[in-house]
């Protein structure tokens, strides 16, 4: 088993990554992002995801787009792997493949996609985009990844699906990683994890108990199984590290004390249409409480609360389920993610090759 990664999410929206009017010390603009890039660059980080959100939703008013940031991202850092996500039905394919394939040229093969297939309806009838119900987004998500592939892999690239159509697409230059471009995929539905089986890298999975990452990352990998393929996890997990236990809790409790309440509850309407659009009634967040909606991605189950070593701690379990990559927000970025890179992320390394030499972990 690999040795764990660590990425964060990039705060390229405004509002932080909590839905709270408790005040943060997390900026959305570039100047922001570029010191957090080189911040966690420094402090042990292997990947950066941007996320991608054009309507506010959950009261970011303020959003730089994905992978125009990474591309400028890319040329501030010399290491940190660049996750874009993307939403398909708002780009062709053929047109993103290009832009990834020059991300990857010029970061010189850090380049990374996270296709998300869209929960928020706003953001296609808003502009004038169909908005497909559940099972045909994921079909067509599967489609856009399927063209990216044949884009970066062949001299001349055709495919003819239900939403996309190439013909002898030429294109060059190829990504310096090939077809080997690391592709990334969230959601908890039946269509999400089949998805994820058959076309995708890694599969993210938002905050969550151990029981239940552990329940995720079984299906998905039966599922790949059937394939022949295997797919690796990322775990996210919205991260406090204080001193002591009982200072990290108190901080959690002040962001929930202060949650923007119009605002969750606006976001918790929204969720709870897309969770029960699917055919298992697990869309994501379709099972999330009042408390888990202040951090959007549920990151507060996952339970990054405490001192270094009780977080340490509770990562080398996301390891031993099978957990390959752990995705942290946090409060205050520019030194809360210092603080996690410098503190944590070391004394997880620590733990590993201990459980290593212990014959505990391979």
């Amino acid at each position: 088993m690999s040795d764990l990664q660590f990425a964060y999410w990039v705060p390229n929206v405004s509002g932080g990554l909590v839905v709270s009017k408790l005040p943060q010390k997390t900026g959305w603009d570039f100047e922001s992002n570029q010191r957090y890039a080189k911040i966690a660059e420094e402090s042990n980080y292997d990947f950066a995801l941007l996320q991608t959100r054009f309507f506010a939703s959950y009261g970011a008013e303020n959003q730089l787009e994905a992978i125009t940031l990474a591309s400028a991202l890319a040329a501030s850092t010399k290491k940190l792997k660049l996750i874009s996500a993307v939403h398909p039905g708002l780009w062709h394919p053929a047109v993103y493949a290009k832009m990834l394939s020059t991300l990857d040229q010029i970061s010189n093969g850090r380049a990374a996609v996270n296709i998300v297939s869209g929960w928020f309806k706003q953001e296609f009838t808003g502009f004038g985009e169909p908005w497909l119900d559940h099972a045909e987004r994921y079909k067509r998500s599967e489609e856009f990844i399927r063209v990216l592939r044949e884009l970066w892999t062949k001299e001349q690239a055709s495919f003819k699906g239900d939403y996309y159509e190439i013909n002898e697409a030429p294109h060059k230059p190829k990504p310096v990683q090939g077809g080997d471009l690391p592709v990334f995929q969230g959601g908890n539905s039946n269509d999400a994890k089949e998805m994820a089986s058959r076309v995708s890298d890694y599969y993210f999975m938002n905050g969550n108990t151990l029981e239940g990452f552990k329940k995720q990352i079984e299906e998905v990998s039966e599922l790949a199984a059937k394939e022949g393929r295997e797919v690796k996890f990322a775990a996210h997990g919205f991260a406090i590290v204080r001193n002591t236990e009982r200072e990290a809790r108190q901080q959690l409790q002040d962001i929930v004390h202060a949650a923007d309440n119009d605002a969750v509850e606006g976001f918790q309407e929204a969720v709870k249409e897309a969770g029960q659009s699917t055919e298992n009634k697990e869309g994501m967040r379709a099972d999330s409480s009042y408390e888990d909606l202040i951090q959007y991605n549920d990151g507060f189950k996952t339970g990054l609360i405490g001192t270094p070593e009780q977080v340490a701690d509770r990562i080398i379990e996301l390891k031993r389920i099978g957990v390959s990559i752990v995705l942290t927000a946090h409060f205050h970025y520019e030194e809360d993610l210092a603080r996690f890179g410098k503190e944590v992320i070391p004394l997880v390394k620590e733990k590993e090759e201990k459980l290593k030499t212990e014959g505990v972990l391979t």
